[in-house]
């Protein structure tokens, strides 16, 4: 029973008060940007990007402490940390793509892959300890998904003024008026 509660609570090299805090905050900054995707009814919102930047979090700390396990290595292997990011960043990568669609013509979702992208990075970054990184990514994140996207809206608004509000309509409902008429 002791070598099983031994193997259930080994020995960190990160004290398990740190990896439990970066694991919270990879939560808290995903869900920053997750809110404003859910805001918006995007395909991927909050918990998708929670548990993206948890996952990526949980790689790197993971990829740290098995540099540091006991009896595991000899001299001939050695661990590179980096491929673990490498891997996570394939495998966002593929979760993103699938969030973007060609629909009528229209590329979607590109906003939405790159915040997925962006909440692994976070998540590596909090996992690998790198807090004032993650604080800063989290936050331009969350600037550029709010302010900048707002910025954006109004901008669109102001050039549709000058449009037919029947054409504005019709472009709502996917209908670009060719061959409508």
């Amino acid at each position: 029973m002791d070598q099983i509660a031994a193997d259930m609570f080994p020995s960190s090299h990160i004290p398990y008060q740190v990896i439990f805090a970066r694991m919270c905050a990879a939560l808290m900054f995903g869900a920053l940007i997750g809110f404003e995707r859910e805001a918006k009814s995007r395909p991927a919102g909050l918990k998708t990007h929670m548990l993206v930047s948890l996952a990526a979090c949980t790689f790197s700390i993971i990829s740290l402490e098995s540099v540091y396990m006991k009896g595991f290595f000899d001299q001939r292997v050695q661990i590179d940390p980096l491929r673990v990011v490498e891997a996570v960043t394939a495998g966002v990568a593929f979760l993103a793509a699938g969030t973007i669609i060609l629909s009528r013509g229209r590329v979607q979702g590109l906003t939405t892959g790159s915040s997925l992208w962006l909440a692994g990075a976070i998540g590596l970054a909090l996992g690998f300890g790198h807090w004032i990184i993650a604080v800063f990514a989290a936050g331009s994140a969350f600037f550029v998904l709010t302010v900048v996207g707002w910025l954006s809206a109004v901008t669109r608004t102001d050039a549709a003024a000058d449009v037919d509000p029947k054409a504005i309509g019709q472009q709502e409902a996917g209908d670009t008026g060719k061959g409508s008429r």
